[in-house]
């Protein structure tokens, strides 16, 4: 079998609910690589929330990143790397908003620097880990880069009033995304970003045609990866929206769908 590209979300997708990969999940990916088959990561978590599943699954291959804000080779530092965040003013007006409106809470993230605007400790005990920079408190007076990303944690009954507001002011520079429940977190990036430009560039990279490349999601921000790739495949669990334009249908992240699919995609032994 010719050689294909395989894209993978992580949360919902390859992860369980309690965001560790089976040991069906692994299996499969790796006879998928002893085959000849490339696999990469394809994700909105930042490097830092990705990189020990990269190792994980022992990956030597480039990495998506914040919804394609960020395309990089971790083991290899003199690969073409684009980093894409959006201009300081843009961010600082939607901060100005977020305090008009009064949402529970902000953080940006330039590459792996973290400002978060409240302290709050499940929010922490989420992004941050022991060798991330984090500043606390300030977030208007403190973030003084383009950032990578925006989070936005509001209460529930904003997320429609943040959206249309952002739809209206910002549409031609930014792209923003609603995390599933429980918590409702607003993501932002620079406009013309999403996970279909990293995994474009990645198949380029290595010579992969549109038509061999298989992606997994189950979210509104793998949608154009899941249109871009010849096989786009949602899983059980997935929004009924990804359903729709996908290729194929697999069982849940709880069911080793990533394994199920690929096994009898690539017949896998």
């Amino acid at each position: 079998m010719e050689k294909h590209l395989i894209a993978l979300d992580l949360d919902g997708t390859l992860l369980s609910d309690q965001k560790t990969i089976s040991e069906r999940n692994k299996q499969a990916i790796q006879k998928a690589r002893d085959a000849g088959h490339v696999v990469c990561i394809a994700t909105g978590r930042p490097h830092r929330a990705s990189i020990d599943y990269y190792h994980e699954m022992e990956l030597d291959t480039p990495m998506v990143n914040f919804n394609g804000a960020l395309i990089h080779h971790p083991l290899n530092h003199n690969w073409d790397s684009i980093h894409s965040p959006m201009s300081i003013r843009t961010a600082r007006e939607i901060i100005h908003t977020c305090h008009e409106v009064g949402v529970r809470n902000i953080l940006a993230e330039v590459r792996d620097e973290v400002y978060l605007d409240q302290y709050d400790q499940e929010i922490l005990d989420i992004f941050h880990t022991t060798d991330t920079p984090i500043t606390i408190g300030g977030i208007k007076n403190h973030l003084k880069e383009d950032p990578t990303s925006i989070l936005i944690h509001p209460n529930v009954e904003q997320v429609k009033h943040i959206r249309d507001h952002l739809d209206e002011k910002h549409a031609t520079m930014i792209e923003h995304r609603k995390w599933g429940a429980p918590w409702h977190v607003i993501e932002i990036v620079r406009a013309g970003l999403n996970k279909a430009v990293g995994l474009n560039k990645i198949a380029h990279y290595y010579h992969i045609p549109e038509e061999r490349i298989i992606a997994f999601g189950d979210e509104d921000n793998d949608l154009e990866m899941l249109e871009y790739a010849g096989i786009g495949v949602a899983m059980d669990n997935a929004l009924s929206e990804l359903k729709d334009v996908s290729n194929e249908v697999t069982s849940s992240n709880e069911q080793d769908g990533v394994a199920v699919f690929l096994e009898q995609y690539l017949n896998l032994n």
